[in-house]
């Protein structure tokens, strides 16, 4: 869990820079936000599933124990 407020602007930032430099990850197609309990929600629109698995795979380690909600959309 988030020790303090302040961590949360530079886990967001951390979290925005690796998924904006993974080559399997449309730059600009997921947003990141925290929720209650230290929470990592992804949002946003991609055309794969192997793109929105991806995109949390790549946030895994830099989300450590906090929960990620992978709220990321497949469109065809």
């Amino acid at each position: 869990m988030l020790e303090t407020v302040q961590e949360v602007p530079q886990l967001l930032e951390q979290i925005s820079a690796a998924l904006e430099s993974s080559p399997y990850i449309t730059p600009g197609k997921i947003r990141v936000e925290t929720g209650e309990g230290g929470r990592v929600r992804l949002h946003g629109r991609v055309q794969t599933f192997f793109e929105k698995q991806m995109a949390q795979e790549t946030i895994r380690n830099i989300a450590g124990e906090q929960r990620i909600d992978n709220m990321v959309e497949v469109t065809w």
